[in-house]
């Protein structure tokens, strides 16, 4: 387990508490139940952050601070999959994606991403609405904002383009729309879930984003939830992913057996109801990594 107490890719402050609030509410014992050897990496070392712009296209915030972050998820990430464990990051803003990316990709190379979540997170600097590097991180793994996450230290492109899948889909700018239908992404929103089925979702997903076991790194944002099981985060959408979809899709992913990281991002105390967040982010967690009903 590694620790992102971090918030600054962020416009709301709060995620910064979303390692403490996961690890209360019991993630190590679950995990433990689950017969694994559980190693806490800890937290990441958080910088200040730097006196910014108000934020808005060609105006990235935090940019040192952010970068700095992720150096270390990157080097954290990196040493986990050299040791041949799995990797879980526990967030902290969706930022964070940027240095798991660049961790597992040192290791092998750009790879398969399969990106839960009510955004896309493909703005650029030039496009971004509010500067915040949260609604970049994909735009970073691809190679678009190499300026700020320059290579080798984090590696372009970090993820495969070819084998990238978004699901839960509902709020997108006009840049990642157009992201999106220009490299052919295949991508999911809430309409296409309400469609097909969760369980077909699943099916197609894992067929584009894996390369065979253990070949695709998971980044779930619990924003992809409906709010109203979900409050704690930054960023809510209504219509999102119902309990059981959430869980159906870590379930079916443990069974496939094609992750080899995962990380749960923008875990908001500050907005939450009884930790009731953190909580149902512990069991999806648990579900991805064996826990199922029978």
């Amino acid at each position: 387990m590694i620790g992102v107490p971090f918030d600054l890719g962020a416009s709301r402050r709060g995620a910064r508490f979303g390692p403490h609030a996961l690890r209360t509410a019991g993630l190590a014992a679950q995990l433990e139940s689950l017969g694994y050897a559980v190693s806490d990496f800890g937290d990441i070392e958080v910088s200040q952050p730097e006196s910014d712009p108000a934020g808005g296209p060609g105006q990235p915030k935090n940019v040192r601070a952010v970068r700095d972050a992720n150096r270390q998820i990157a080097t954290a990430v990196e040493a986990a999959m050299r040791e041949q464990s799995y990797p879980i990051l526990l967030g902290g803003d969706h930022s964070m994606a940027i240095g798991a990316l660049a961790g597992v990709a040192r290791v092998n190379g750009p790879q398969g991403v399969i990106w839960v979540d009510a955004h896309g997170d493909l703005n650029t600097t030039e496009s971004s609405p509010t500067g915040n590097l949260h609604g970049m991180s994909m735009a970073a793994a691809f190679g678009q904002v190499a300026d700020l996450f320059p290579p080798p230290e984090f590696p372009t492109p970090a993820a495969d383009l070819r084998h990238c899948v978004f699901i839960g889909i509902r709020e997108l700018d006009e840049q990642e729309k157009r992201t999106i239908l220009e490299h052919d992404i295949l991508c999911f929103t809430m309409s296409d879930i309400d469609q097909l089925g969760m369980a077909k979702v699943i099916e197609l997903a894992f067929q584009r984003a894996s390369q065979g076991p253990r070949s695709v790194h998971v980044s779930f944002d619990i924003d992809c939830l409906d709010p109203t099981l979900a409050p704690g985060t930054g960023t809510p959408v209504r219509g999102g992913l119902t309990y059981r979809e959430a869980h159906l899709f870590m379930e079916q992913l443990w069974r496939s057996g094609i992750a080899h990281s995962l990380e749960l991002s923008e875990v908001n105390p500050l907005l939450d109801e009884h930790n009731m967040t953190a909580k149902l982010a512990d069991e999806l967690i648990c579900s991805a990594l064996g826990k199922s009903i029978l």
